[in-house]
């Protein structure tokens, strides 16, 4: 008996070229685990099909890329889960970066957290004006988890990386002279009211991949993502995403 029919995404190819479209509109394409293990599935396919030149990745629907981890599911994983999950999507796009053809994500929405992640280990990004991309994680008491901190540093440098995993939109600002005090009191506001362990983390691991090479830096954020997954802040994070309110920080 052959594999099962893809759930969770569809191949289609058009001469030299395959589409791989994720397929879970009404969760705005997020990857869970098991959308991931079908996207290696499709990737073991793509390999063995010698006809196909080029790849394009996108999304289902007209609002979403993929909106990343899905929350719910992430919200019920023990610190282990999490751990597990990170190292699956780290697996995941290291064997799509790792395709011999050329790959391309067409971003049709947004493309948050592990959706972005996804795009990154992508060849080259090509965007529609309706296109979001964000690492929103620090708001949940997370970093990145499928190689956000490693492949974003390689693609636009540190400095920006780091203004786009911790959300703060004022770093390498200029500002008039008389604003000065006060908008570097507003930056050290919000970056105190990030999630301060996951805080820690995101600068440890986007401070490693200027350094590191992706290999080495992926396993590195792996285990930064378990750190933050097995803090009190991630459940609170979580937690308070799906209630709809502002999360109540411990550092813990």
């Amino acid at each position: 008996m052959g594999e099962p029919q893809l759930q969770n995404l569809h191949l289609t190819r058009v001469g030299a070229v395959a589409t791989l479209t994720l397929d879970r509109p009404r969760a705005l394409n997020a990857l869970d685990a098991a959308t991931l293990r079908e996207l290696a599935r499709a990737i073991r396919e793509l390999r063995r099909d010698g006809g196909v030149r080029a790849l394009v990745v996108t999304g289902a629907g007209d609002k979403a890329f993929s909106a990343g981890a899905d929350i719910a599911a992430m919200a019920a994983m023990s610190a282990a889960d999490g751990h597990a999950y990170s190292r699956l999507g780290h697996e995941v796009l290291a064997r799509l970066e790792a395709l011999a053809i050329p790959v391309v994500a067409a971003l049709n929405g947004v493309a948050l957290g592990g959706g972005l992640e996804l795009a990154l280990a992508c060849d080259l990004i090509v965007a529609s004006e309706k296109a979001r991309l964000g690492q929103p994680e620090i708001n949940l008491g997370l970093i990145p988890g499928f190689g956000g901190t490693q492949r974003l540093v390689r693609r636009i440098g540190q400095t920006r990386a780091r203004e786009e995993a911790l959300r703060v939109g004022l770093v390498n600002r200029v500002v008039p002279h008389e604003r000065l005090t006060e908008e570097a009191a507003k930056l050290a506001a919000e970056l105190g009211a990030r999630a301060p362990v996951a805080l820690a983390q995101a600068k440890r691991a986007t401070a490693v991949a200027a350094d590191a090479d992706l290999e080495t830096g992926c396993r590195f954020e792996v285990e930064a993502f378990g750190v933050t997954f097995a803090t009190e802040d991630r459940v609170e994070g979580l937690k308070a995403f799906l209630e709809k309110r502002t999360p109540a920080w411990k550092g813990r």
